[in-house]
């Protein structure tokens, strides 16, 4: 099963909050759809899920005009959607009969879904007597009790402990590995690392950077090594590498103990390794080819997109996917 979203656009009154968004996913895989907030993540969601019609464009599955109607999508929405003062089964079957299951069926999804998350003792209990967590797991319960081919996970870990986060990743991992399409949105990017082959980051509507997550990291870091010295502090290595060696390479951050630099048009590593040797009052500790982190990614394409102090930028956007 291939899921394509093809030049979508999305105006509201005068505003334009898609600008012709595509991606695709296929099953047993997952998409990372990340972005800022208010970028346009939920309103493409929202497109999916028929709750929004597109200006323009089109949903494909497998080639042809997608229609909600004939497959079944679990959505787990950020802002969670059960009733507080409903008992937990007599709702998740409710639902589940709306997706169109018998009751028994219904409700055998619902206990096994309840059991696989650790809260199958309060299938009888009104939702809002559940600490955030549980609530988070039944909601997540409500979402898969259909059998979904499609799962849309927007923020899932939000609220979790270590504990409960880690069966939410042993889940997540099952329905890639059982073949589900899943299409996962969060702030949280080592999750997002964990799962997706491939991602898409929106930016005011428009995607500014997406495919594989691999193949992105390796271009990220081309022509990037982190360095350290066994001596020196960070701050005067990397002093010394500007003042010494800036015309084999150019500093270009740093992260928690070393430093990080970008070789300079024909410069192979090799030289910049001798170079680097022969400095005096040098003690290299530590030298290899750079690996940006997708949250050091995220804020380099949001931080040139934007044409705003780097420093500030940073800033502000590391707070947000924190």
């Amino acid at each position: 099963m291939k899921l394509e979203v093809k030049n979508i656009t999305k105006t509201f009154g005068e505003k334009e909050v898609l600008k012709g968004i595509s991606f695709s996913v296929e099953s047993g895989k997952a998409l990372g759809l990340l972005g800022r907030n208010g970028a346009g993540k939920t309103t493409t969601i929202r497109i999916l899920m028929d709750v929004f019609r597109a200006n323009q464009g089109e949903v494909l599955l497998d080639g042809e005009k997608f229609d909600i109607r004939r497959v079944q999508i679990g959505y787990l929405p950020e802002e969670r959607g059960l009733y507080p003062k409903r008992a937990i089964l007599e709702q998740m079957v409710y639902l589940a009969r709306l997706r169109g299951l018998n009751k028994k069926e219904a409700a055998d999804n619902a206990r096994k879904w309840l059991k696989r998350l650790g809260v199958e003792q309060y299938e009888k209990v009104l939702l809002e007597t559940l600490s955030k967590g549980n609530q988070q797991k039944v909601q997540l319960a409500s979402t898969l009790v259909c059998n979904p081919d499609i799962v849309i996970l927007d923020e899932p870990f939000s609220g979790l402990d270590p504990v409960n986060s880690q069966i939410l990743q042993d889940v997540v991992s099952e329905l890639i590995e059982d073949g589900k399409l899943v299409i996962f949105s969060s702030h949280q990017m080592s999750y997002v690392e964990q799962f997706c082959e491939d991602i898409a980051i929106i930016h005011h509507g428009e995607i500014i950077l997406d495919g594989n997550l691999t193949s992105i990291k390796e271009e990220f870091g081309k022509n990037q090594l982190v360095v350290s010295d066994r001596r020196l502090e960070k701050e005067a290595f990397a002093g010394l590498l500007s003042e010494r060696l800036n015309s084999l390479a150019e500093v270009t951050g740093s992260s928690k103990e070393d430093t990080i630099v970008r070789l300079k048009e024909g410069v192979d590593r090799n030289a910049f390794l001798k170079a680097l040797i022969e400095l005096d009052n040098v003690e290299l500790e530590h030298f290899e080819t750079y690996k940006p982190s997708l949250n050091d990614i995220f804020i380099k394409v949001e931080t040139d997109v934007s044409g705003v102090d780097e420093a500030d930028k940073t800033e502000e956007v590391a707070k947000e996917v924190e």
